[in-house]
C-alpha cells in the first residue's frame, strides 16, 4: 500500500508540473520587456505571492511532525 501511495503521489506531482508551466512563458516575455528595476520589481512580487503559501504549508508539516505518535 505504501509503495502505491508513492508511486500516485510522483504521477501527481510529475503530470501537475506539466499543466502549471505553462506560465513561466508569459513571465519570461514580460521580464524581457522590462528594465533591471522592473525585473527586480517582479522578482521581488514572485517571493512574496510564494511566501505565506509556503508558511502555511511548512507550518503544517511541523505540527504533524510534533504531533506524530512515536
Amino acid at each position: 500500500m505504501k509503495r502505491f501511495a508513492i508511486a500516485f503521489t510522483v504521477l501527481l506531482v510529475s503530470y501537475g508540473s506539466n499543466v502549471l508551466a505553462q506560465g513561466c512563458s508569459v513571465c519570461t516575455k514580460t521580464a524581457q520587456s522590462l528594465d533591471a528595476r522592473g525585473a527586480h520589481g517582479l522578482n521581488t512580487g514572485i517571493i512574496y505571492l510564494a511566501f505565506l503559501p509556503l508558511v502555511i504549508i511548512g507550518t503544517l508539516g511541523l505540527v504533524w511532525w510534533r504531533m506524530r505518535p512515536r
